[in-house]
């Protein structure tokens, strides 16, 4: 089998990252909040807004997009792999690919309750550094992540888990 590519995403594949973006997210419900926009915006979302605005990248195999990332200066803003393709190493095809592109390190926000991204995040050296009540547009409890090469990462003091806890990932913003 072919090695999926990495490339930079492009208006012509807006459609594709749409159509990931909302199978991947609907795919991981109840462990995340649904979404909170109807999947029309998220396609003009990601045709008008993520995608022009550079550092979306995607995982490409037999000329399909299987998984997409959104990197912005230091952040990985999006990482969605197609339900499909989950657990055939393209989320940590694209982590590793984020890793190259960021020396300095990188941050993330997921979802308290997603445990599965959690541990996901943590096996690649991702420490949790910050822990909300839910300052985002779903209202749900989230944990930021930070990796920084040789793992200098200080971890957060803070439980595990809040009693407030609920659900999150990363979502349009």
């Amino acid at each position: 089998m072919q090695s999926p590519v990495v490339r930079l995403a492009s208006s012509d594949d807006a459609r594709a990252v749409a159509g990931l973006w909302w199978r991947a997210r609907l795919a991981a419900v109840p462990a995340i909040p649904s979404p909170v926009h109807d999947e029309a915006d998220v396609r003009r979302w990601v045709a008008e807004v993520l995608i022009p605005a550079g550092g979306t990248w995607v995982a490409v195999e037999k000329e399909e997009v299987v998984a997409m990332i959104s990197l912005r200066e230091g952040w990985i803003d999006q990482l969605y792999v197609d339900p499909a393709r989950q657990g055939c190493s393209m989320g940590s095809l694209l982590i590793d690919f984020a890793k190259a592109r960021a020396p300095e390190g990188l941050d993330l926000w997921t979802f308290q309750t997603n445990e599965g991204a959690r541990r996901f995040y943590e096996r690649h050296g991702f420490t949790a550094v910050e822990w909300t009540d839910g300052d985002n547009e779903e209202g749900a409890p989230d944990v930021r992540y930070r990796w920084t090469p040789g793992g200098r990462t200080q971890s957060a003091s803070i439980p595990r888990t809040s009693p407030s806890s609920s659900d999150h990932a990363a979502t349009p913003e």
